[in-house]
C-alpha cells in the first residue's frame, strides 16, 4: 500500500490532473478487437458525416448561385436529393464507435460530457431539428418555387446547425483527451478554445468538401442516372470536373492544415508509431491527388480513367488517418489510465480492508456476547451439571427455576451460588462454591441466564 501511495503521488506530481477512480468492469470483449471496431465504425460513420455536411455546403451554395443561374437550382436539388439518405445512414452507423467510445474510455468520455453540460446535451436536440429541417427543405421545393429566399433560409439553417454539432464532438472528444485540463475547463466554450480544436475543426470540414467531391463524381458519372433529363445545361464532363477539382483543392487545404493540427497538439500523445502512420497515410495521399489532377487535364473521355485507384488510396489514407488518432489517443491517456488503475487498486484495497474489519467487528461483537455463555458453560458443566439439568429436575431442580427466581437480581444468584442455603426439605442441601473466581461466576451467571433464550 506504502509503495502504490508513493507511487501515485510521484505520478501525480508530474501530472497534475484529476485523478477519479474507475468501476473495475470486465470488458465485454478483448480490448485490442473493441480498438478495432472503434476504429472502423467511426470511419465508416465519418464518410457518411462527410457526405451529409459536404453536400448540405453544396447545395446551399448551388442554390444561392442558381438564384441567377437556373441550371444551379437544379444541381441543388439533386444533391439535395442524396443528404437524408446520408444523414440517416450517417446515424445508424453512428451507433457502433459510441458504444465503443463508452466501453473503452468511459471515465474520459463522461467526464468530457459532463464538464461541456448542456451543450453536448443539446446534440440531441439539435440533430432532430437539422434533419426536419433538411426534410422540409428536399420536399418543398415547388412549394417554395417562387420564394427562394425562405428555402434557401431553411437550408441555411440547417447548415448553421449541422456545422456546429461536429464542432461539439469535435471539442468533447478533444476535452477527453486531455484531463490535466479538467480541473480549469469552465463549460463548453472554454473547452472550445483549447488548441486542437480549431484546426482540427476545419481539417474535418475540408475532408467533408473532398469525400463529397469524389462522391459526386460517382454518382452523377452512373450509366443509369438520367443525366440529360435531370441536368439540362450541364454535362457529365462538366460535373466530373467540378468534384475532381473539389476533391483535389479540399485535399490540398487538408494538406497545408494538417501540420498544424499536429502541432497543435501537446507531445505527450506523439510518438515514432504515431508520425509513422500519419508519413504512411500523406504517401498514399499525394499519389492520388496526382491522378486526380491529370484527371482535370485529361480528354473528356479519360477523366475518370483513375477514377476507382483514387478512391481506394484516399481510403487507405482514411484508414491511416483513423488509426492515428486512436494511437495519439492511446500514448495521451496512458499516463493517466496507468494512475486511475493504481487509484482504483488503492480503492479497492482499501474498500477491502474496510468490509474485513466491519465483519470482524460484528463478529467480535457476537464472539462477545456468545463467549461468556461459552465459558459459563464450561463453569456449569464442571460444578453444576452433577446436580443440576437447564430443564429438568435432577438432584437440584433445573435451572430454568433458578432463571425465575433470579433473572432480575443477578447478584443474588451469584450469593446464593457461594453461599446457599436450604430452601426445600425434599432436597438435598446445595454445597456452597466459595472457590468459583469472579470472573468464572460472572461467566457461570451469564450462562445460567440464557438457558430461556
Amino acid at each position: 500500500m506504502k509503495m502504490i501511495n508513493s507511487l501515485l503521488i510521484s505520478l501525480q506530481t508530474n501530472i497534475p490532473t484529476p485523478v477519479p477512480k474507475d468501476l473495475p468492469l470486465p470488458l465485454p470483449l478483448p480490448e485490442w478487437l473493441l480498438i478495432i471496431i472503434l476504429v472502423i465504425s467511426f470511419l465508416a460513420h465519418l464518410v457518411f458525416v462527410n457526405l451529409m455536411l459536404g453536400g448540405t455546403l453544396l447545395t446551399l451554395w448551388s442554390q444561392i448561385k442558381g438564384l441567377k443561374d437556373k441550371k444551379y437550382d437544379l444541381l441543388a436539388k439533386e444533391i439535395a436529393s442524396t443528404i437524408t439518405v446520408n444523414k440517416s445512414i450517417a446515424v445508424v452507423l453512428g451507433v457502433a464507435p459510441l458504444l465503443s467510445i463508452n466501453v473503452l474510455y468511459t471515465v474520459y468520455f463522461y467526464s468530457a460530457n459532463a464538464l461541456t453540460g448542456l451543450v453536448w446535451i443539446a446534440v440531441i436536440p439539435l440533430v432532430t431539428i437539422a434533419f426536419l429541417l433538411t426534410y422540409l427543405h428536399k420536399y418543398t421545393w415547388k412549394v417554395f418555387e417562387n420564394n427562394k429566399a425562405v428555402h434557401i433560409s431553411i437550408l441555411g439553417l440547417a447548415t448553421v446547425i449541422l456545422l456546429f454539432i461536429p464542432f461539439i464532438f469535435l471539442t468533447n472528444i478533444n476535452l477527453m483527451m486531455f484531463p490535466e485540463k479538467w480541473a480549469v475547463v469552465k463549460g463548453f466554450f472554454n473547452a472550445m478554445m483549447l488548441p486542437n480544436v480549431f484546426p482540427r475543426y476545419f481539417h474535418f470540414l475540408f475532408a467533408s468538401l473532398a469525400v463529397t467531391g469524389l462522391f459526386l463524381f460517382w454518382y452523377m458519372s452512373r450509366k443509369n442516372y438520367e443525366f440529360e433529363n435531370l441536368l439540362p445545361g450541364f454535362t457529365r464532363y462538366d460535373i466530373q470536373r467540378k468534384g475532381y477539382s473539389l476533391a483535389l483543392i479540399a485535399s490540398i487545404c487538408q494538406m497545408l492544415i494538417g501540420p498544424i493540427v499536429l502541432l497543435t497538439l501537446p507531445s505527450k500523445g506523439m510518438g515514432w508509431n504515431l508520425i509513422l502512420i500519419i508519413f504512411t497515410g500523406v504517401a498514399m495521399a499525394i499519389p492520388a491527388m496526382w491522378m486526380m489532377w491529370k484527371g482535370l487535364q485529361a480528354s473528356r473521355e479519360n477523366i475518370g480513367k483513375n477514377f476507382y485507384k483514387v478512391v481506394i488510396l484516399m481510403s487507405i489514407t482514411v484508414v491511416f488517418m483513423g488509426s492515428g488518432r486512436q494511437i495519439y489517443r492511446a500514448n495521451a491517456l496512458e499516463p493517466h489510465q496507468k494512475l486511475v488503475k493504481l487509484r482504483t487498486e488503492e480503492f479497492e484495497q482499501t474498500r477491502k480492508i474496510a468490509i474485513e474489519n466491519s465483519k470482524n467487528q460484528i463478529s467480535d461483537e457476537n464472539n462477545t456476547d456468545m463467549s461468556l455463555a461459552e465459558k459459563g458453560k464450561k463453569v456449569f458443566n464442571q460444578y453444576c451439571a452433577a446436580c443440576h439439568k437447564p430443564k429438568d429436575r435432577l438432584v437440584g431442580p433445573p435451572v430454568t427455576e433458578m432463571v425465575a427466581i433470579y433473572k432480575d437480581d443477578v447478584e443474588a444468584m451469584k450469593k446464593w451460588i457461594k453461599n446457599p442455603g436450604k430452601k426445600r426439605a425434599d432436597m438435598t442441601q446445595m454445597p456452597g462454591f466459595p472457590q468459583i473466581p469472579d470472573d468464572q461466576l460472572n461467566e457461570l451467571t451469564e450462562y445460567i441466564l440464557t438457558i430461556n433464550n
